[in-house]
C-alpha cells in the first residue's frame, strides 16, 4: 500500500523558516511526481506545489520565491522548504501521490 507520512512542522514565528519532509514507502518513489498540498483552517485545499521524476519544480506564483520543493530518491523522502513564513501559512501540509494523500503535518506560524 501507498503510504506518505509528512513530518517537520511545528510553531514559527513570522519570518522563519520550516523544512517539511514526506516519507513515501510503497512504490517506486523515483518513478512519480508527488505533490505538496496544504489545508488552512476554514478553507479549501491548495497545491502547494509540484516534483517530477526528474526533479522538475512547479510552484503557484503565490508562494514562489518563499517555498520550494526537492527529493531524495535514495531516501524515499520528499521535501518542502518554507521561508519567510506569514501567519496565513498556518495549515496543515501533506503531500500526494496520484490522488492518493498522505497524513499531514501541522504548521502554526505566529508570534
Amino acid at each position: 500500500d501507498v503510504q506518505l507520512q509528512a513530518c517537520g512542522g511545528g510553531l514559527v514565528q513570522p519570518r522563519g523558516s520550516l523544512r517539511l519532509s514526506c516519507v513515501a514507502s510503497g512504490f517506486t518513489f523515483s518513478m512519480y511526481g508527488l505533490r505538496w498540498l496544504r489545508q488552512r483552517p476554514g478553507r479549501e485545499v491548495e497545491w502547494v506545489g509540484y516534483i517530477s521524476q526528474g526533479g522538475s519544480t512547479s510552484i503557484p506564483d503565490a508562494w514562489k520565491g518563499r517555498f520550494t520543493i526537492s527529493r531524495d530518491n535514495a531516501k524515499n523522502t520528499l521535501y518542502l522548504h518554507l521561508t519567510n513564513l506569514k501567519p496565513e501559512d498556518t495549515a496543515v501540509y501533506y503531500c500526494e501521490k496520484e490522488n492518493v494523500q498522505g497524513r499531514g503535518t501541522q504548521v502554526t506560524v505566529s508570534s
